[in-house]
């Protein structure tokens, strides 16, 4: 039997939410170095969840995939999973709080993100997109105390280069 390109395997699901994750670090990595409030777990747990909702449009609805009737009538099951999407952004936007100097509850608004693919996930049955998504959220959000520690490091190295070539240019 041909696999159909709806079947992901729970290792392909793992190596795109995976993937997703790493080049989310990536990026947030720097951005936190740099200093913007968006940093690393904020980033991570955007294109997990960006990933998750990916993965459910090729892959959770597979089921659902029958040869078209005789008649007009459609039934598109991914609408309700795009209203999910959408709707969950105004329920982070609501945790995101800007203060004079800082920008608090980025990462509660992607974790809230991400847990609503988590569970639109589960609710269609992607037990691999829902537990892998889990458990790298899971990761990134523990994770933060040593990677804080990395990141204190690296931009107080960036700090001092800086005004090592701040001096240089003095002379």
């Amino acid at each position: 039997m041909v696999a159909q390109p709806w079947d992901l395997s729970p290792a392909t699901t793992a190596l795109r939410l995976g993937a997703a994750a790493l080049f989310g670090a990536v990026i947030g990595f720097e951005r936190e170095v740099d200093g913007h409030d968006a940093g690393l777990r904020t980033h991570v747990l955007l294109a997990l969840g960006s990933a998750l909702f990916g993965a459910l449009s090729v892959g959770a609805f597979g089921e659902f995939v029958v040869p078209r009737n005789a008649t007009d009538l459609s039934i598109d099951p991914t609408r309700i999973a795009s209203y999910v999407a959408a709707g969950v952004g105004f329920l982070g936007g609501g945790a995101i709080l800007k203060r004079t100097d800082r920008i608090k509850g980025l990462t509660t608004a992607a974790s809230l993100w991400v847990v609503a693919a988590v569970g639109l996930a589960a609710g269609l049955g992607f037990w691999s997109g829902s537990l892998i998504a889990s458990g790298l959220a899971i990761v990134v959000l523990v994770a933060d105390w040593p990677l804080r520690k990395l990141m204190g490091r690296v931009r107080r190295a960036r700090i001092a280069e800086d005004m090592h070539e701040d001096d240089r240019a003095a002379d």
